[in-house]
């Protein structure tokens, strides 16, 4: 143990903010499973947690092996990720599990695991563009060399994943868009790439409509938009439970467990958690989580500003801006600024496949942090060592 301590590394905050986003999730997901217990596991309350407790610590294990590896060699395995993602996201596409009228799951042959395809893809088209960035910031300007071989994995990526699963399309299509921004590609050419999005997206809208085997995704979108612009309450269950559990939450909470819209929230232990937070840890519980996410990123750029290489500042940039985004966007659908997307908050909702590429994904900040930490001891020392020459 005192071995593997020794040989953490990185960022020490963003080390203890996992583990500070963690505890939350254990009593967050113990408190709203217990219906879930009840109707699956015969009143097993502990089952849910058990495992719940086993995917964060593979998460860390995960979060570990992922921030001892050179950040990069993450460059080349981008390139065969990428490669990987793309027939990947259409095999689950047409012969994925059905999740509520989507493809988004595929099981693995032989072990027989669920995981969602575009949790993969995702981190791996961040990695992908952060690599191309860095490769061509001296042609950047340029519109054949520098911006179309950086657009392509982009649409390819983000068109395999819209029809399945349009937030998840959306959120990485607008990380890329800050990416390519914050790594000096021209504005012009972002509002082509915007440009070519709607029309992508127009062009599926139709596509939708005349394909009566997938068509019900146009229809849940349209459901969702419909519902939030509405004041009906029949059509804004969800979101009317997560208002009564942040109502009745009030500034300090009701305290860990004495939730009561657990019982009536579809989804207390993943999209609508932070809804239980709040209802059980008050507006201080819920902004405290906030502010994790936030200092999370704080720190992410602080490393970004730290980094030596282009491609270390854009990836740490990339990955931690994805993360802060999905957690703004679940909890802004918990408190019904935005329509409900079926986004997880990273870290805490209970879920596989979301929680260990997010651990992958944070530790590939930690591997970034963890060399640029050693390159200052290293130049520390050889400070140390010419002033001590000097003075001999």
């Amino acid at each position: 143990m005192k071995a593997i301590l020794n040989n953490i590394k990185g960022d020490k905050v963003i080390w203890a903010i996992v583990l500070i986003l963690s505890i939350f999730s254990i009593l967050a997901v113990y408190s709203s499973t217990g219906t879930l217990a009840y109707k699956y596991q015969s009143g097993n309350t502990e089952y849910y947690l058990l495992k719940h407790v086993g995917i964060l610590l593979l998460g860390f294990v995960l979060m570990y092996l992922a921030h001892q590896v050179k950040y990069k060699y993450y460059a080349r395995i981008s390139q065969l990720a990428i490669y990987i993602s793309v027939p990947l996201l259409a095999y689950t596409l047409f012969f994925g599990t059905n999740i509520n009228e989507a493809s988004r799951w595929y099981t693995l042959p032989l072990i027989n695991i669920t995981f969602q395809p575009s949790d993969f893809a995702k981190l791996a088209l961040i990695i992908f563009v952060a690599r191309l960035l860095a490769k061509k910031q001296d042609e950047i300007e340029d519109f054949k060399k520098g911006f179309i071989s950086i657009m392509l994995p982009i649409v390819i990526i983000t068109m395999l994943i819209l029809p399945a699963n349009f937030s998840t399309a959306a959120m990485i299509f607008a990380t890329c868009l800050v990416l390519m921004f914050v790594g000096r590609v021209r504005f012009r050419y972002i509002g082509i790439l915007v440009g070519i999005g709607i029309a992508s997206f127009a062009l599926l809208v139709v596509v939708l409509m005349n394909t009566p085997k997938i068509n019900g995704r146009l229809g849940t979108w349209q459901n969702r938009i419909e519902s939030f612009a509405s004041d009906d309450t029949e059509s804004n269950y969800q979101v009317e439970q997560a208002k009564i559990a942040i109502a009745t939450g009030g500034i300090t909470g009701k305290m860990p467990g004495n939730s009561s819209q657990k019982n009536f929230l579809p989804h207390p232990y993943s999209d609508f958690i932070y809804a239980i937070i709040i209802e059980e840890y008050g507006i201080i519980g819920g902004a405290v989580v906030v502010f994790l996410y936030l200092l999370l990123f704080f720190r992410a750029i602080k490393i970004v500003i730290k980094s030596p290489r282009n491609f270390a500042a854009f990836l740490t940039f990339g990955v931690s801006f994805s993360l802060v985004f999905q957690a703004m966007v679940n909890m802004m659908v918990a408190v019904n600024i935005l329509p409900v997307t079926g986004q997880t908050l990273p870290l805490i909702s209970m879920g596989g496949t979301s929680i260990w590429f997010t651990s992958i994904a944070i530790g590939i900040i930690l591997s970034v942090s963890r060399e640029i930490e050693e390159e200052q001891e290293k130049e520390k020392e050889i400070t140390h060592k010419n002033t001590a020459h000097a003075v001999a």
